[in-house]
């Protein structure tokens, strides 16, 4: 099967040049130069685009917006990019017994193509990581109640304990007496760090709507700034090279500008493949290829 065959539908063998990211283009030309070196140990991580339905925006148009983070530029990965909420999975994540309703791991592992005991990590790991980073706990009473409201500096701790690894989700749950809400997310895509990055990861990209009642802020020391964005806004500053953003977000970021509603993003993806984008040497320099595995 060769690279044309793999191609992601609609990106038809996209390439997305490296010129605006430095340190990424520094690796991969001496990765194409001929340069090798042992390939990172992928670590599983998740990611969430947390959205809603805005308001117009700069175009005047009515669409999603989607909650967004620029990391801080002293990051050893991505640093200075917009990302969506999202981090590496903790073990604990898998813990045995933590408070569950929705979709099973069992079913999770069916739609992600692996274990429950990883599905439910991965999924634990995006529940946690929007609540470290934004605020917004998708965790209720019950498996069908109103989500818990998470307001005041005692939930701030509790995120700050999340962070530290004092304390775990399963703990945080069963301490408030909630349970994870796992029908309240749905998998979007797949995609792993491409080999000649010295920090790999293994992403699964989520999506959610912004529950009512809570607010999504940006308390975390890994971004110096937190917003709703209007995604067509945000693609013009990234072609301008105002933003900068990795390729996976781009992609996502341009599937939620083109869906009519907040609603229509929140939807499972029927096409997973895993994407691991290559490294190519294009006439403007290196370049990352999307193809699929």
């Amino acid at each position: 099967m060769t690279a044309g065959d793999r191609q992601v539908p609609g990106t038809a063998g996209r390439r997305f040049p490296l010129t605006t990211t430095p340190g990424i283009s520094d690796t991969a030309t001496r990765w194409l130069a001929g340069e090798r070196w042992d390939e990172a140990e992928p670590r599983r991580a998740s990611t969430v685009m947390l959205v809603r339905d805005g308001v117009g925006g700069v175009d005047g148009v009515d669409g999603p917006e989607v909650f967004m983070l620029r990391r801080v530029s002293e990051m050893e990965f991505a640093p200075s990019m917009m990302v969506f909420p999202g981090g590496s999975v903790d073990e604990r994540d898998g813990e045995i017994g933590l408070p569950w309703a929705g979709p099973s791991p069992s079913e999770w592992a069916d739609r992600l193509g692996c274990s429950p005991s990883v599905a439910q990590m991965y999924v634990a790991a995006a529940i946690r990581e929007v609540f470290e980073e934004c605020g917004v706990l998708l965790a209720s009473p019950s498996a069908s109640g109103p989500l818990a409201m998470v307001e005041g500096p005692e939930w701030l701790d509790v995120r700050l304990a999340l962070v530290d690894r004092r304390l775990s989700l399963a703990d945080v749950l069963r301490d408030e007496g909630l349970v994870l809400r796992s029908d309240l997310i749905v998998a979007k895509a797949h995609w792993l760090t491409p080999v000649f990055e010295p920090r790999r990861y293994d992403t699964w990209f989520f999506a959610a709507l912004m529950p009512p009642f809570q607010v999504a802020d940006g308390e975390t020391t890994e971004a110096d700034e937190a917003t709703w964005v209007v995604p067509s806004e945000l693609l013009r500053a990234y072609a301008a090279g105002s933003a900068l953003m990795l390729p996976p977000t781009v992609v996502c970021v341009e599937e939620i500008r083109d869906a009519p509603s907040a609603a229509d993003v929140v939807v499972h993806s029927e096409h997973l493949p895993l994407i691991m984008p290559e490294v190519v040497d294009g006439p403007g320099g290196p370049a990352m290829e999307i193809v699929e595995r």
